[in-house]
């Protein structure tokens, strides 16, 4: 019988790690699912109703509504922060208050523990 190829590149084993958080996190529309994409250089952050699969809402560190780090500074963890406030700010006013957070494979930290930071400073339950 042939193995299964072992995924090779830093992507499929975050993809891998995300299927697997995936099978037990779901979002409702009492509830949404918060996900987080992380790139090189910016920060996603989308609410995302699971069970009629349609994104709410989502915001990125370039969005319209997101505070910029005073004097241009703080790196890409400011602006994560900033994601997570402003994403928090949107869904009060949407009527969202308690949401499921999917770090999607990446690890809970730095920048992915700031949009969470963020989120809660804002007011949104986890």
């Amino acid at each position: 019988m042939r193995t299964v190829r072992k995924p090779k590149t830093g992507r499929e084993l975050r993809k891998r790690r995300h299927l697997r958080v995936r099978k037990k996190v779901t979002g409702t529309p009492e509830r949404p699912r918060m996900v987080i994409f992380r790139s090189n250089k910016h920060i996603y952050a989308h609410l995302v109703d699971d069970t009629a699969n349609r994104v709410l809402m989502g915001l990125a560190d370039g969005s319209e509504g997101v505070a910029k780090p005073e004097g241009g500074k703080g790196g890409k963890v400011a602006k994560g922060f900033a994601v997570g406030e402003a994403l928090a700010a949107k869904a009060k006013e949407a009527g969202i208050s308690r949401v499921v957070f999917d770090r999607a494979g990446y690890a809970y930290h730095g920048r992915v523990k700031a949009i969470a930071e963020g989120a809660r400073k804002g007011g949104l339950e986890f």
